[in-house]
């Protein structure tokens, strides 16, 4: 659970309700995901720190006790699971101990390749061509039976 409880208006309001050392990783964490890539819209979104594209989520962050929470998604951690090992992830999720330093080159590894797919999946940027569908089957009439009066 996060350790603030208060809802912040942006991104610096949230990082000031944390402890000074927790504070420079989150700020670290945020430069870091800035620095991957130059598009973002800082948001706060679920009560936590969002970086956007074109108003759709890409990433988020949050502080707690005992780690710095990175939320990529599902596909973020399925992409780099083997890099990951040594942390504690789940489905979209991946826990930086705060007693670690950040692991700067991961993320941003992380960071630049969940912006390419969110572009790539949303249409923005470069236009990317529609998969090929396979040549869908005709498409059989149902015939209804027609009940007679008696």
């Amino acid at each position: 659970m996060a350790m603030t409880s208060s809802a912040a208006e942006n991104i610096d309001a949230f990082i000031a309700q944390y402890p000074p050392a927790i504070q420079k990783q989150l700020k670290q964490l945020r430069a870091t995901i800035n620095k991957s890539h130059k598009g973002f819209e800082e948001a706060i979104a679920y009560g936590i720190p969002t970086f956007r594209l074109n108003k759709k989520n890409v990433v988020h962050f949050s502080g707690y006790d005992r780690h710095i929470g990175f939320y990529p998604g599902a596909n973020g951690i399925a992409k780099f699971l083997p890099e990951l090992k040594g942390y504690s992830t789940s489905k979209g999720t991946v826990q930086f101990p705060v007693d670690e330093p950040l692991p700067v080159e991961l993320v941003t590894r992380m960071v630049k390749w969940c912006a390419s797919e969110a572009e790539a999946r949303f249409g923005m940027g470069k236009k990317v061509s529609a998969p090929k569908k396979a040549a869908a089957a005709p498409k059989k009439t149902a015939t209804k039976a027609v009940k007679k009066k008696s």
